[in-house]
């Protein structure tokens, strides 16, 4: 038996269609419209559902994604070669129109179980941080975590991990260069992430740039406070005789911090003190369909909830930025905004490329013929909420709601970003696939089409292709998965990442000089 040609939509106005059936179809099948295929077309892939003539637009989601370099006949695979990238929405005349927004109506009666911080803050994880101020010691930091979770974790049964916290930063930093505010608040502000439960261990070497002094939470950015720094170890220390004693005046600083983190036990907390981070790595032509849909979903219930939501990626929000500037709260948090896409473009053009450069060569094989297509599709996880924050990269969330957090696209500078930003709890949405983990916060994993859930059935943890089978409604998906967040955040179920030990190493964003 012949299988029905499945075809998405996604806006009447729409003059393409997405190919949902699992292995493509095949030249000569015909579409319920009477669309005749000319050609086989990959799962994920654009089919010309009418005659659209050269220079002329091409239009998904309801907005032009190009325009046609040459005369598309109905019925032809519509790929990046046949489309011209259209010019970017120009920042300064995009209106905002100060539109009134109404409270979001509330959703109550929903909670999870998390760790209490002395700061307000809600972990969903307990765990030892190890931070460090120069990459020169990431090693030694290494060696103290899995030393301390041999001998000395098993003895503090409510501490889940003990994690380093390493990075490629502070030796041959132009440290008071404008730019590197980005890469040293972000540090500092990973270690104030609530599931560390305000006891991170910070070391350093001694003669970096970036002195161990300048991450205590509460210190300022630009000197050396006269702060407590019981929790601070500096290998050049004279006091210490060789590795080994070295190594014990770390494990007693551990130790410390240890029973304090282990008097913490889980208590009921309402989904306001969930802090989500959604993002998308791996994108197909699902993606903006099926998983960012469904994320969207659930960030509008979070937000209900009285909770937050961050969504980042600037040159995945760039082209569709005209449609986030309505959606703030007002005129001071539209600016924010537009001035986060400024300072980008900016950013791009001193290093002589732009954003063409994305999306990447899988993106492409997964359907997206260019950015203003993956664009139009990422900012489908922010939902229907208003905006009503701006974070410049790796600053703290400040407000319950929807917040931008502004980001590269790249998935591990976005996540460490958001990390720092105080997400406890990670949604990253994926069409073809990545192993991607964080070890400090719990990463649920949503796959955007059932081919490749399927296929990595052990990898993904929720399957949103079903909404492009028709099994399923991007409601009851969005349902789905916010309960699924709760779930997680209790520790009631483990993600598969968590379970198969795969975890990225914190990836800094950092466009300061190195000297």
């Amino acid at each position: 038996m012949q299988e029905k040609p499945l075809i998405i939509k996604t806006s009447v106005a729409d003059n393409v269609g997405i190919v949902v059936n699992l292995n493509g179809l095949h030249a000569g099948t015909v579409l319920n419209d009477g669309t005749l295929l000319t050609e086989d077309i990959p799962i994920g892939h654009k089919v010309a559902l009418e005659n659209i003539e050269e220079d002329h637009e091409i239009i998904r989601y309801g907005q032009p994604i190009g325009h046609a370099i040459r005369p598309i006949m109905r019925g032809e695979w519509v790929r990046e070669g046949m489309i011209t990238l259209p010019k970017p929405p120009d920042l300064d005349s995009i209106p905002f129109t100060g539109k009134h927004y109404r409270a979001p109506e509330p959703l109550s009666g929903y909670t999870f179980k998390g760790f209490r911080n002395s700061d307000g803050t809600v972990g969903t994880k307990n765990i030892l941080g190890i931070t460090i101020s120069v990459n020169c010691i990431s090693g030694f930091a290494g060696y103290i975590a899995k030393k301390i979770k041999e001998e000395l974790l098993p003895a503090y049964p409510n501490v889940d991990d003990v994690i380093a916290l390493n990075h490629t930063y502070g030796c041959g930093v132009a440290i008071n260069a404008p730019g590197a505010v980005i890469p040293v608040r972000t540090i500092r502000n990973i270690s104030r992430n609530p599931n560390f439960g305000g006891q991170v261990l910070i070391m350093g070497l001694g003669c970096e740039k970036l002195l161990p002094e300048r991450l205590i939470p509460g210190s300022e950015l630009t000197s050396c406070p006269g702060n407590d720094f019981s929790n601070v170890m500096v290998m050049q220390d004279e006091s210490c005789n060789g590795f080994h004693e070295m190594t014990d005046k770390v494990m007693k600083l551990a130790e410390a911090q240890l029973i304090v983190l282990n008097k913490r036990k889980r208590e009921i907390f309402p989904a306001s003190e969930l802090i989500v981070g959604m993002q998308c790595g791996g994108s197909d032509a699902f993606s903006g369909i099926t998983s960012n849909p469904v994320a969207g979903f659930a960030a509008d219930l979070i937000v209900r909830a009285g909770g937050s939501v961050m969504f980042s990626e600037v040159t995945e929000v760039r082209d569709a930025v005209h449609l986030l500037v309505p959606r703030t709260v007002n005129s001071t948090v539209a600016q924010a905004l537009i001035n986060e896409m400024k300072w980008y473009d900016e950013y791009l053009l001193t290093g002589q490329v732009d954003r063409s450069a994305n999306p990447t060569p899988g993106n492409k094989e997964g359907g997206l013929s260019n950015i203003v297509e993956k664009a139009l599709g990422s900012i489908a996880k922010s939902g229907f909420s208003p905006i009503v924050d701006v974070l410049a990269p790796g600053e703290k969330i400040r407000k319950k709601g929807l917040t931008f957090a502004a980001t590269p696209a790249s998935d591990f500078i976005c996540g460490t970003l958001q990390l720092a930003s105080g997400m406890n709890m990670h949604v990253f949405m994926t069409g073809r696939g990545t192993p991607y983990g964080l070890s400090m916060v719990p990463v649920i994993k949503v796959g955007s089409n059932s081919k490749l859930s399927s296929r990595w059935f052990d990898l993904i943890d929720l399957d949103a292709g079903q909404v492009a089978l028709g099994q399923k409604t991007i409601a009851e998906m969005g349902w789905e998965l916010f309960h699924l967040i709760l779930e997680v955040a209790s520790g009631e179920k483990q993600v598969a990442c968590d379970k198969l030990g795969l975890n990225n190493d914190l990836v800094l964003f950092n466009p300061g000089p190195i000297t």
